[in-house]
């Protein structure tokens, strides 16, 4: 497998490009959070019994997957290392709250995915030329 590195990469331009990048992301995403799980238990590893925890690994098992499609498509290392930073600030903020007592588990679990999305989102707008500009057709 070979990555390639790129200053810019030629993804095409426009809404199309950008919506599928996002949606590629959110299948990435998806798989992370399928083989991370199944990785850990071949090794035998138990689930973790903390929520904090299960978030924590989550969102590692989502930005690797990303970052792994990231830099197979053609994405240079700051656009991916910065979706990285957005996969993983959420929960960097999240999981002290949650272990403080403030609320639970699930509410975590949702918190970080509902903070995630949108900064996704928001990473992509502010590298137009990586992802297809959404604001021209």
């Amino acid at each position: 497998m070979t990555f390639t590195h790129s200053t810019h990469t030629h993804h095409g331009h426009g809404r199309r490009p950008f919506v599928r990048h996002y949606l590629e992301m959110l299948a990435a995403m998806v798989a992370g959070m399928i083989i991370g799980p199944l990785l850990r238990s071949a090794a035998g590893l138990a689930a973790p019994a903390d929520p904090g925890v299960g978030a924590v690994l989550m969102a590692a098992d989502m930005t690797v997957a990303m970052v792994l499609w990231m830099r197979i498509r053609g994405h240079g290392w700051p656009a991916s290392l910065e979706m990285a930073a957005v996969m993983i600030a959420p929960v960097a903020v999240l999981a002290p709250l949650h272990w403080l007592g403030l609320f639970g588990g699930d509410v975590l679990l949702v918190a970080e995915h509902v903070v995630m999305l949108p900064l996704m989102w928001l990473a992509m707008l502010r590298r137009p030329a990586e992802y297809g500009r959404w604001s021209t057709s």
